[in-house]
C-alpha cells in the first residue's frame, strides 16, 4: 500500500467566527484557542487521545456566547476529516469505543459512510461548566457529524460529575474515530465500492 498525506487545513471566515483548523491522521502537535477554556480542554483531549495533529485556532463573537464558536468549530473539523480520508479507500470505516472517566462512562460509535447522522444520548445535570455551556457538546457532534459525513452515536451510561460526562463523551470519540481512520487494507469499504 502506499502511504497516504492525510491531513488538511480548513479556513472558515464569517460574520461570527474566524477559524484556521488543520488536522493530520498521522499525528503531530496539539493546540487548541477557541476562546473558551472548557472547550480548549476537551479539544485538546480530542487531538492527544486519538493520536491525531490538531491545530485549533478561532476568533468568535463570544460576547454573545460560545454557539457560533463551538459549531463553527465542528464544521471545520468535519470539512477537515472528510477531506483527510479522501475516498476513504483501506479505511476501517467502524469503530465503537466505551470510556471511563472516573465515575462516568461513556461509548461513542462511528461509521465514516459518507451519511452524516447523530445519536445523542447525554444528560447533564446542570447548564454550564465554568463558562461553557454543555448544551454546545452536542451542537459540536453535530456539525462534525453532518460535515464530516459521518454516522455518528454519543451514548453516555451514567455519571455524576458534569465535567467528567463531557470528558469521556470526548475521550471515547479520539479512540473512535482513531480506529475508524486506521488503514487497514487497500479497498474501499464497501460492498458498492463507494463511499459518498
Amino acid at each position: 500500500m502506499k502511504q497516504l498525506e492525510r491531513r488538511a487545513e480548513i479556513v472558515r471566515d464569517t460574520k461570527e467566527t474566524r477559524i484556521r483548523l488543520t488536522v493530520d491522521l498521522g499525528g503531530g502537535i496539539v493546540e487548541a484557542d477557541s476562546g473558551i477554556g472548557f472547550f480548549d480542554h476537551m479539544l485538546e483531549l480530542l487531538g492527544y487521545h486519538s493520536g491525531f495533529g490538531l491545530a485549533v485556532g478561532c476568533e468568535g463573537d463570544t460576547r454573545v456566547d460560545g454557539h457560533h464558536s463551538v459549531e463553527d468549530i465542528g464544521i471545520a473539523l468535519g470539512k477537515a476529516l472528510a477531506k483527510a480520508v479522501g475516498d476513504k479507500r483501506g479505511i476501517a470505516r467502524y469503530a465503537s469505543v466505551t470510556i471511563p472517566m472516573d465515575e462516568s462512562l461513556a461509548t461513542v460509535s462511528v461509521d465514516f459512510s459518507g451519511r452524516p447522522y447523530l445519536v445523542f444520548n447525554a444528560d447533564f445535570s446542570a447548564a454550564k461548566v465554568g463558562e461553557f455551556d454543555l448544551e454546545l457538546v452536542e451542537e459540536f457532534f453535530r456539525a462534525v457529524a453532518t460535515y464530516g459525513g459521518i454516522t455518528l452515536h454519543v451514548n453516555l451510561h451514567y455519571g455524576s460529575n458534569n465535567h467528567h460526562k463531557a470528558e469521556a463523551i470526548f475521550k471515547a470519540f479520539a479512540r473512535a474515530l482513531s480506529a475508524a481512520v486506521k488503514i487497514v487494507s487497500d479497498e474501499i469499504p464497501s460492498s458498492k465500492g463507494i463511499l459518498e
